[in-house]
């Protein structure tokens, strides 16, 4: 149930917040369709979709304090990257490995997202260790509040961890182990489940004998709620009620988001093998971009003209992104082992 009276949560953002949700959700998918074609023209070497998960990861970014709370995400999380303040740049330059790439020189593999800055904090490629990681940060937070470390009324402080990550990544003991650890010490983490109903090419019906993951969040302790993942209001209302909880101190919450991702599982899959062509196709006409954009025309936050200007603005974003990243320096050799490897303090040899 909403732990809050009056309108809700989505209700209350403001006209310019509810645009620049569109145009963020915008950007990240032209983004992500420019990088398949760039891998499929042999000029990138990998790439992994968010196409199908925008709504549920901008609403979800837009229910933090940005910036200031920790994210761990994972590597279908483009649009929340994006949310985060992650800028076109940023992505173009890891996915053509630069070394001006700000998440890591060229050295991680493209959708690693992290920004020491913003508080994004990077990932594995190994899924679901990502929880651990942000059940130790949300410690971190509990820990240093309890101990009078830290002035509650501070508004730079992170007061939540939001962690991230695939319906299948839940059937993995690193998710188990941090989801009860978060529950057990009442820790204020938030696990959003992005259900897209695959994981890779295995179907949610042989991955767990439940439909719903939401359902097991009450054996940690924790509050658990399901939500339309294709809807970006819907996922933000959802999502400002565990952080709220978290706020509040009152422990865990996990959120599912259940959605569909439009693309294969990565750039190297083939997904004609475990699904039909009808399935995506009938996905594609509740997608989250296009739901979106037909709610703000209704609003008349939109309009056909706007639409298109910001469409404009967006592939021109994107093209000038790009034409920087490709002119960018690519990592020197002799410096593969500079964030590895301290200098020796004086008189060590």
């Amino acid at each position: 149930m909403p732990d809050e009276t009056g309108p809700g949560p989505s209700q209350r953002l403001s006209d310019d917040t509810l645009l620049e949700m569109y145009r963020l959700m915008l950007l990240s998918r032209r983004l992500d369709e420019r990088a398949w074609a760039l891998h499929r023209q042999g000029r990138v070497q990998f790439h992994v979709s968010a196409m199908g998960h925008e709504a549920a990861q901008v609403g979800a970014a837009f229910a933090i304090k940005r910036g200031v709370d920790y994210v761990v995400p994972y590597y279908r999380d483009l649009a929340m990257a994006i949310a985060l303040g992650c800028s076109a740049l940023d992505f173009m330059l890891g996915l053509f490995a630069r070394r001006d790439d700000p998440w890591s020189a060229g050295r991680q593999m493209p959708c690693h997202f992290s920004d020491r800055g913003r508080h994004i904090i990077s990932g594995s490629s190994t899924v679901a260790t990502q929880v651990p990681q942000a059940a130790g940060l949300a410690f971190a937070i509990h820990y240093r509040q309890r101990a009078g470390l830290v002035d509650p009324q501070d508004a730079t402080q992170p007061r939540l961890a939001l962690t991230s990550l695939g319906e299948g990544s839940t059937n993995q003991g690193e998710w188990h182990e941090g989801m009860n650890w978060a529950g057990v010490q009442g820790l204020p983490m938030v696990c959003l489940v992005e259900n897209n109903r695959y994981a890779i090419s295995v179907p949610q019906t042989e991955q767990m004998a439940i439909p719903s993951v939401a359902t097991r969040a009450a054996s940690y302790g924790a509050q658990g709620e399901s939500v339309d993942g294709n809807d970006v209001l819907a996922v933000h209302a959802a999502m400002h009620r565990a952080a709220q909880r978290a706020y509040r101190g009152e422990g865990p919450s996990l959120v599912e988001a259940h959605t569909y991702r439009l693309t294969p599982h990565t750039s190297d899959d083939d997904d004609r093998s475990y699904r039909s062509r009808e399935e995506v196709a009938a996905a594609g006409e509740v997608e989250p971009l296009v739901r979106y954009r037909q709610t703000l025309l209704e609003r008349g936050l939109l309009t056909p003209s706007r639409v298109d200007e910001l469409e404009a603005r967006t592939r021109a974003q994107v093209d000038e992104a790009q034409r920087a990243a490709e002119a960018a320096p690519e990592p020197a050799p002799e410096e593969a082992d500079s964030p590895v490897l301290a200098p020796l303090p004086e008189g060590l040899t």
